[in-house]
C-alpha cells in the first residue's frame, strides 16, 4: 500500500486544527460546568437523572452470550476494519480469487476477505438479537418509552462536564448509552450491510435492482458508517477505561459484579486475539489458504 507523506505545511495544519478542536471542547466542558449548578439545570437532572426506567420483566447482569457475541462482534468487526482499509487504499491487488461458478465475478484477496468477514459478523449479530429477544434483555437497548430522550440529555450534560454518569450497568445502561447501542445494532449494522451488499460483485444486475439502491448513494454511506463504527469503538472503549475499568470488563468479560482482574485479563487476551486478526488480514497468503476453499485463487506481483 502506496502512502504519500504530508507535507510540513499539511503536518501544521493538521495541529493546529488538533489545538483549535482541544480549546472548543474545553470551553464547552467549563461552559457546562457553569450552567449545571443552576436551579432550572439542577431541577432538570433531579427530574431526569440519565437513565430511562426498564420494564419490571427485564433481567438483570449479563448473560453469557453477550460476553462472546461481544467478543466476535468486537474480532470481526477489527477485520473489516483492516480489509475496509485495504480494499480502499491499495492500488493493486496481491492475489485475486475467482468464483468457480460465476467466472466474471473476480474480486481482489483483500476484497473476499472484507465480504468472508462481513458474513461471519452477521451471523454473529443476528444470533445476538434472537437470543437478547428470546431472554428478556431486549429491553436493555431498546427504549421502551419517551423518558429515554431527557434522560439521554442528562447523561450527556455529565458527559460534557467530565463528571460522567456511574449508574450500574449491571442493571441498566443509562440512557444516552442505550440510544448508542440501538443505533449500532438496530441502524448503523443494518446500513452496512445493506450498502455493502449493494457494492459487492454478488449484488443482482437487473436495472431493477439497480434503481432501488443506487451504486453512488451506497458508496458514499458505505464509509462514513464504518468510520462511524470506528468513532464509537474508540469512544465506548475510553469511556470503559475511564469510569471503572475492572468493574466494567468484570460485567462484560467475567460475568461478573466483583471487581477483580478476572475481567480485564480475559479482555487482554482478546486483544491479542484481535492483534493477531489484524496481521493474518494483512497477508494475502493468508487469505488465500481460506479463499481456495471457495473459488480460485492467482497470486500476483506487486
Amino acid at each position: 500500500m502506496t502512502v504519500s507523506r504530508p507535507t510540513w505545511i499539511q503536518v501544521v495544519g493538521g495541529l493546529l486544527a488538533v489545538a483549535a478542536l482541544v480549546l472548543c471542547a474545553w470551553c464547552l466542558v467549563f461552559a457546562v460546568r457553569a450552567i449545571i449548578p443552576t436551579e432550572p439545570m439542577q431541577a432538570f437532572l433531579t427530574r431526569f437523572p440519565g437513565a430511562a426506567p426498564l420494564p419490571a420483566s427485564t433481567p438483570t447482569g449479563i448473560p453469557a452470550f453477550v460476553s462472546w457475541t461481544h467478543f466476535l462482534n468486537a474480532f470481526f468487526l477489527v477485520l473489516i476494519v483492516r480489509t475496509g482499509l485495504r480494499v480502499r487504499f491499495e492500488k493493486r491487488a496481491g492475489g485475486l480469487w475467482t468464483s468457480r461458478r460465476v467466472k466474471r465475478r473476480r474480486m481482489s484477496l483483500a476484497l473476499w476477505a472484507h465480504i468472508a468477514v462481513d458474513v461471519l459478523w452477521l451471523v454473529n449479530g443476528v444470533v445476538f438479537v434472537v437470543l437478547l429477544f428470546a431472554s428478556g434483555h431486549w429491553a436493555r437497548i431498546v427504549p421502551t418509552s419517551a423518558e429515554v430522550f431527557p434522560n439521554a440529555v442528562a447523561a450527556l450534560v455529565q458527559y460534557v462536564s467530565l463528571d460522567w454518569p456511574t449508574h450500574d450497568s449491571w442493571a441498566n445502561y443509562n440512557a444516552l448509552q442505550q440510544l448508542m447501542y440501538f443505533a449500532i445494532v438496530f441502524l448503523a449494522a443494518p446500513l452496512a450491510a445493506v450498502t455493502g451488499f449493494r457494492l459487492s460483485a454478488f449484488y443482482p444486475k437487473g436495472a431493477r435492482w439497480q434503481r432501488i439502491l443506487p451504486f453512488e448513494l451506497a458508496k458514499s454511506l458505505h464509509w462514513p458508517t464504518m468510520l462511524f463504527f470506528v468513532a464509537f469503538v474508540v469512544v465506548h472503549v475510553g469511556l470503559v477505561f475511564a469510569t471503572g475499568a475492572l468493574r466494567n470488563l468484570g460485567h462484560m468479560y467475567a460475568g461478573t459484579t466483583d471487581v477483580s482482574w478476572t475481567g480485564f485479563w480475559i479482555f487482554a487476551g482478546t486483544v491479542v486475539v484481535m492483534v493477531a486478526g489484524w496481521i493474518l488480514v494483512s497477508r494475502d497468503t493468508a487469505i488465500a489458504r481460506a479463499a481456495k476453499r471457495t473459488g480460485d485463487v492467482r497470486m500476483m506481483k506487486r
